[in-house]
């Protein structure tokens, strides 16, 4: 309880709770514009490049990176890094790297990622992040789209992957391999590159070069490069530390720490790492997002906050549930995770100043579940985290209440690779679970006559690289389209409905978005990935695939044999009751018209390994479709 207690405190603190100006704009008496105003200034010279540098200067034995060794982790000081960063720089300076070119970083999200990233910027290069999991095909599509020059790559896996796709090109870039040593060799092959050649670099770019060509993961055509600049990514790191920082500090009073494990390829995962560079705020890399490869690293590294998706928080609360189960609680856990939501709500209630909070039975209930099961969940995510950022995707709100009740306060946002990450988040001091928040300071949301999000603000993006029809498309008098559909509340909360190219209209007519309902079926057990059907049909359905882990444990709870074919799982009339059940749940946010009459479990899971998922965890739609054509033709047979 004490993470409540000590928001409440902070938010006593009227310079800490009254930070930020917000303007709404209203039409009709619906708000249709909000704009926030910038709580950090705009940059007006310098550039990311110059962080690991600052650093060393003002502070050069502060922590600022810890590094896994072994099953240590070994502090980096501010100026061991900018070291690092600058015998890196002086590397690719002497292996060719003009100013304004271009490296291809392939690789996932570890320590090494964070000295080649500021390295590039600070020879007054530019970087070009590529998933790890790429196929070849996308390699040579980013890399001829990109014109970079050097690509470094992480295993010998991506290497031959590389290698495949260079052979495409008709000028193949360089290559180095950090499981090869690329940091150290290029380390070597910078040593007669004076100081002074790095520094004259660096001073040359301003906060209108370009610092990253950021590719799209995109569900469905080529990935479009956003033309991210240095303004745009400071725009993003500096306001959103200036929003969050101070408060999170005044919560926990430690020493802020948190573990990366998104990955760099994606923007949200790079504005993190920025972030953390400015404010000095201890970082980790972990390569895996997998909640049972994350877990462990997550109890060794015991960070103060997370930035990650709904996806980990719903399968942390799932682990509970099958922990519970196995050692004969799962009747507890039912009831705690009910209290939970009740007492979140109530306190949440009580801190708004909009009831009077939990009764002195709720209080009661709470400290017993808090004892039997809210403190499991706090030692599954290291012990020491008090608050967690969630995006991506809507998180479900009886989830964020349940994290809410164990002392760990989730604040959701919302951004695109064109927003460089975050446009919006919950405001730290006042917390509304079922929305997205109120726009990053310095910038302005509007929703169009048709729902359309746009966006405003130093942190949109300026151009799609090569695709100036793209571009057109999408960016009008400086207003980014966003393509997904939203409303704002009577306090400039954005909430997002859906996306506009996934609305299904059924042949009734009926509009249908299936992001609500997915995220809701998603977040019970035992469903895993799932989409919903129905464009053109005359009712709404759903392709469900079935969580392994989950599996795994429904099998023990029946005292099934563990390799049982899945073909007889998903036929089983207990497991397709279990399924209903998460539908009926997913059901309750919708009318009649709107909810899933019918759903099929299919073998198999969505993947970004089977092409069915992109790197960030969304769906691919179409691929999806083509998959299960024949399944989804049969729910609406007969």
């Amino acid at each position: 309880m004490g993470v409540r207690k000590d928001l409440k405190r902070a938010k006593q603190r009227s310079d800490l709770a009254n930070r930020v100006r917000t303007e709404l704009t209203r039409q009709d008496g619906v708000v249709r514009e909000v704009r926030t105003a910038p709580l950090a200034s705009a940059g007006d010279g310098g550039s990311a490049a110059d962080v690991p540098f600052i650093n060393a200067a003002e502070d050069p034995d502060a922590v600022v990176v810890r590094r896994k060794v072994g099953r240590s982790w070994q502090p980096v000081t501010a100026a061991g890094f900018a070291g690092e960063v600058a015998a890196a720089a002086k590397g690719l300076i002497a292996a060719g790297l003009e100013p304004g070119g271009r490296v291809a970083l392939m690789a996932r999200t570890r320590y090494e990622w964070a000295v080649l990233d500021f390295a590039i910027w600070a020879a007054g290069g530019q970087s070009v992040p590529i998933y790890a999991t790429s196929s070849a095909e996308q390699v040579e599509w980013i890399v001829r789209d990109s014109g970079a020059t050097h690509l470094i790559t992480e295993t010998s896996d991506n290497t031959r992957t590389a290698e495949d796709a260079a052979a495409r090109l008709p000028q193949p870039p360089r290559l180095w391999e950090l499981d090869k040593g690329a940091i150290p060799e290029l380390a070597t092959l910078g040593r007669e590159i004076p100081d002074e050649e790095v520094t004259k670099r660096r001073a040359a770019l301003t906060p209108d070069t370009i610092a990253t060509v950021c590719y799209t993961s995109g569900t469905t055509g080529r990935p479009k490069g956003c033309v991210l600049t240095h303004r745009n990514l400071h725009a993003e790191a500096a306001n959103t530390v200036e929003l969050l920082h101070p408060v999170f500090k005044e919560v926990t009073g430690q020493v802020a720490s948190t573990l990366l494990f998104l990955p760099l390829a994606h923007i949200l995962g790079r504005t993190i790492q920025l972030a953390c560079m400015m404010a000095r705020i201890e970082l980790g890399h972990c390569p895996s997002i997998k909640p049972d490869e994350l877990r462990p690293e997550l109890r060794s590294f015991k960070p103060t906050f997370v930035v990650g998706v709904p996806y980990l928080f719903e399968k942390i609360h799932d682990t509970g549930r099958a922990t519970a189960e196995k050692i004969g609680r799962g009747a507890s856990f039912e009831r705690a995770d009910r209290i939970g939501v009740r007492f979140g709500e109530a306190y949440l209630d009580k801190f708004l100043e909009r009831g009077k909070g939990p009764s002195l039975g709720l209080y009661l209930a709470w400290a017993l579940y808090d004892l039997l099961v809210y403190r499991r969940v706090r030692k599954e995510l290291g012990g020491r985290l008090r608050y967690a950022i969630s995006g991506g995707s809507p998180l479900d709100r009886r989830l964020n209440l349940f994290f809410y009740a164990a002392g760990i306060v989730i604040y959701e946002g919302y951004g695109l690779t064109e927003t460089t990450a975050a446009a919006t988040v919950i405001p730290p001091l006042s917390p509304r679970p079922g929305t997205v928040g109120l726009p990053v300071p310095g910038t302005a949301i509007r929703i169009a006559d048709g729902g359309e999000v746009l966006i405003r603000g130093g942190i949109v993006f300026g151009a799609y690289w090569n695709n100036p029809e793209a571009t057109e498309q999408v960016l009008d008098d400086g207003w980014f389209a966003t393509g997904d559909l939203g409303e704002l509340d009577d306090d400039g909360y954005l909430t997002i409905t859906g996306r506009m190219k996934d609305i299904i209209v059924t042949s009734g007519g009926k509009n249908v978005s299936p992001a609500p309902l997915e995220d809701r079926l998603r977040s019970r057990p035992p469903v895993g990935q799932c989409m919903v059907v129905g464009d053109n049909r005359s009712y709404v359905a759903a392709v469900v695939t079935l969580e392994p882990d989950a599996v795994e444990h429904w099998l023990a709870v029946r005292k099934k044999p563990q390799d049982t074919p899945m073909s007889e799982v998903i036929r089983d009339p207990r497991m397709i009751a279990d399924v209903q059940k998460a539908v009926d749940y997913a059901n309750e946010a919708v009318s009649r018209a709107e909810s899933i009459r019918k759903f099929v479990i299919v073998e198999g899971e969505f993947t970004e390994e089977n092409g069915l998922l992109t790197p960030s965890l969304k769906v691919k739609r179409k691929a999806v479709a083509d998959t299960y054509a024949a399944e989804i033709e049969a729910l609406y047979q007969g």
